[in-house]
């Protein structure tokens, strides 16, 4: 079996090496740089002085009535101190001066044809010596002709190797606190990447519901998306689960329905099969709409006019089904040409519940009236003659899972469905005192309303 390694692939690895990459590119390049500015400054310097020295030089020459320069030849016995060579045109050997031929110097001027067209400084090396030079050239009529002074270039060549050796030393150092400024640059640069794959694993187990919003900038673009998602993904929950309780609210109701309708003697069995029939086609209706508001939301259902009496109607046969044992009178007062502008599904959900609650919490008395005020809006009241609704708890009553009454049945659903039905079409409910006794839901809708997210 053969073993592969493949590294991970690392984003501030990649950053990382570049960046000591560039850094280490440049730091050398301005190095080399220095080092040979130097060398050419010394070399320069060096090269002065033996300008200064050839007046000094022209006067040994002088003596020996060697005039111009150029003119000695091997052979001719010059008494200089200096290293020195005389060359044509061509580079050729013409004479060197006694000091270079002890040295032992051979062929400097074929030496320094090899190395005139370089940089300077200009080193000649005869075996382990290493000697700099420095060129004279001479227009002796109509003929070019060169001198070559050259002078011992250790100790020079020990300077630069010591200043080369310092500057890359500082370099060293230098590149050393990049690294570690890199080193922290990456640190702190990744904390807020770090930050946020701790966020994103707190909001996966359920620790955190969104992003914070301290982020640098150049990410709060990408964190205030993920938190728009995670609220679009928050909502849709929201709706779904929303949207199942209120279905399996309703179902209940009709559930209950059915049972009491097969237990009614009254009834033939093909009475019942008709009322059941009605109950199974309400439930259809209720699981199709349901299932669209899931998603959809409420925004996504098509306004309508729909006539609230029919609906009111047979909700009250159901109900009165269901709690035949209170003997209850539900007296309704809707005529037949007013029109609520919502949806059926939306009528039978914000009837079944008002009266399904109030059914629940009378005695034996329940009242249903739609009117048209002259505001243009549409008035709608249950009312019942039960215990009521105190004060305290006429706001909670309307969120999702709390009840007036917890020694009931119920999941506390029905109320904050029709608030949330009502506040989607820009109706408003209001829970005071019924003249029954009980309580009486008051909701009030526009004629024409247009539906909120």
């Amino acid at each position: 079996m053969r073993l592969t390694l493949r590294p991970k692939k690392r984003l501030l690895t990649r950053m990382f090496v570049t960046s000591l990459c560039i850094i280490s590119l440049v730091g050398f390049g301005l190095a080399w740089l220095i080092n040979l500015l130097h060398a050419q400054n010394r070399y320069n310097q060096t090269t002065s002085s033996l300008i200064a020295k050839l007046p000094i030089i022209a006067a040994e020459f002088r003596e020996n009535n060697l005039i111009p320069i150029t003119q000695a030849r091997e052979g001719d016995d010059v008494d200089t101190q200096y290293i020195m060579a005389t060359c044509n045109d061509d580079y050729d050997s013409l004479w060197r001066s006694d000091y270079a031929i002890s040295l032992n110097l051979n062929k400097i001027c074929e030496q320094y044809q090899s190395i005139k067209d370089d940089l300077p400084p200009f080193y000649l090396n005869f075996g382990s010596q290493s000697y700099l030079a420095y060129l004279l050239s001479i227009d002796v009529e109509t003929d070019i002709y060169h001198l070559l002074i050259l002078q011992d270039a250790s100790a020079l060549k020990t300077e630069l190797n010591q200043f080369n050796r310092l500057t890359y030393f500082r370099l060293a150092i230098v590149l050393l606190i990049a690294l570690l400024l890199l080193i922290s640059a990456a640190y702190w640069g990744m904390r807020p990447l770090t930050q946020l794959q701790q966020e994103l694993t707190l909001l996966h187990r359920g620790q955190k519901n969104s992003l914070s919003q301290d982020y640098p900038v150049e990410l709060q673009g990408i964190t205030t998306a993920l938190n728009q998602l995670l609220s679009q993904s928050d909502a849709r929950q929201t709706r779904y689960q929303n949207a199942m309780n209120d279905l399996a609210h309703s179902l209940k109701t009709r559930l209950a329905a059915s049972i009491a309708i097969i237990d009614d003697t009254k009834l033939n069995q093909q009475q019942q099969n008709q009322k059941i029939l009605e109950q199974i086609n309400d439930m259809d209706h209720l699981v199709k709409y349901q299932l669209k508001r899931a998603m959809l939301g409420q925004q996504g259902l098509h306004l309508q006019q729909t006539q609230p009496l029919p609906i009111v109607k047979t909700l009250t046969q159901m109900l009165e089904k269901i709690y035949q044992h209170k003997n209850i009178n539900i007296l309704t007062n809707i005529t037949d040409d007013i029109e609520l502008p919502l949806s059926k599904g939306d009528v039978m959900e914000l009837f079944g519940n008002l009266l399904e609650n109030a059914c629940r919490f009378c005695i034996n008395q329940v009242s249903v009236k739609v009117q048209r005020l002259n505001n243009n809006q549409i008035q709608i009241c249950v009312e019942d003659d039960g215990p009521g609704i105190a004060d305290d708890i006429k706001q909670k009553i309307i969120q999702r899972g709390i009840r007036a009454d917890t020694q009931s049945p119920g999941q506390g659903i029905g109320l904050a469905v029709c608030h949330e039905l009502i506040n989607s079409y820009g109706g408003n409910m209001t829970i005071n005192t019924s003249v029954l006794g009980g309580a009486a839901f008051v909701i009030e809708l526009p004629a024409v309303t247009q539906h909120q997210s």
